[in-house]
């Protein structure tokens, strides 16, 4: 059966509220994913509560390593800092929520989490400019990263006993760009060296295979255009997350083979504001020209999403109801 889900991010919150009001949305964001999106409901992320909330903060509070929040952003410490504790606490808040609100939840569920490469072009080193300049921090990084998962899922499970597949989806929407050589450095005068595909193949490969291990499903998102389909499913991806307006040929290829291998896909559409009065049908009708494209049907791994995630959205019920009802009609 085609479902609908979400890509991880919803509005609301602000670093400025009081943490009642910003418990409160987030309680309010939960309530809506579970509503609008019962097949696949996932762990809402608002970054408008700060950067101890957003994908950078959320990820490295479950590492090892100590991290702090300077000017710049994230920069790799050597002690944990009063930030990195704050998007612990932050997070474990949210998952007592969703353990509160989704704890008898049978079906799939879904949580995201920053991939290894994202992380290296967003974190600093100690003494300044991108983890991704260093090959031992970048490895360091992105190893320390797998030992995490597990003990996240491992935590999942326990919150949520009655999930059947829990998918983990790797946010790498940095991963085209670190491939190409596009990063730029510090001063901003230049570019970081391109990252090798075997070498961006092996650092990811151990997070997924760390998720897989772990007994969840690993699926990598990237809502950018040149996604490396075949290099995130030769590192060990099981789903593959894009927008479906940014593919180019060789991406509708690639995607196309990993149907055809019974893979996952996760389809990012975006319908809201269309001419049509029935929700979800300027959704329905682009994915049915993309199956017709193809020559696929709808089949069980497919998912439909927003085109991306929904952080800065007007109305993220709307966009939410408009997947729900296009994977309904598409059933």
């Amino acid at each position: 059966m085609t479902v609908a889900t979400g890509v991880g991010s919803m509005p609301g919150g602000d670093p400025t509220y009081a943490q009642a009001e910003n418990a409160r949305l987030y309680t309010e964001a939960v309530r809506i994913v579970l509503g609008e999106l019962p097949d696949l409901p996932h762990l809402p992320e608002l970054p408008g509560r700060g950067p101890a909330a957003d994908m950078i903060g959320r990820t490295t509070s479950l590492l090892e390593l100590p991290v702090d929040l300077q000017p710049a952003g994230w920069r790799l410490t050597s002690a944990v800092g009063i930030d990195q504790r704050r998007a612990a606490s932050l997070l474990a808040q949210d998952l007592d929520t969703v353990e509160e609100l989704a704890g008898d939840h049978d079906g799939p569920f879904k949580v995201q989490l920053t991939g290894p490469w994202t992380l290296a072009a967003c974190v600093e080193r100690p003494r300044g400019d991108r983890v991704l300049a260093d090959h031992g921090a970048r490895r360091e990084l992105a190893q320390a990263l797998a030992e995490a998962v597990g003990a996240h899922v491992g935590d999942l499970r326990r919150r949520l006993p009655r999930v059947t597949d829990l998918i983990v989806q790797l946010d790498e929407p940095a991963l085209p760009t670190v491939l190409a050589g596009q990063v730029p450095t510090a001063s901003g005068f230049s570019r970081h060296r391109s990252v090798h595909p075997p070498a961006a193949a092996e650092a990811l490969g151990w997070v997924l295979t760390a998720i897989a291990d772990a007994g969840a499903v690993p699926v990598v998102h990237c809502c950018a255009a040149e996604v490396p389909i075949g290099l995130l499913r030769s590192a060990g991806a099981r789903g593959i997350s894009v927008d479906l307006s940014l593919l180019d040929a060789a991406g509708h290829d690639d995607l196309a083979t990993a149907v055809e291998a019974g893979e996952r896909v996760h389809l990012g559409v975006s319908g809201v504001g269309g001419t049509d009065d029935e929700p979800g049908v300027a959704v329905l009708r682009q994915v049915e020209r993309w199956l017709d494209m193809l020559g696929l049907a709808p089949y069980d791994g497919l998912a439909i999403t927003p085109a991306c995630g929904l952080a800065d959205a007007a109305d993220a019920r709307q966009s939410l109801s408009a997947v729900r009802e296009a994977a309904r009609r598409l059933a």
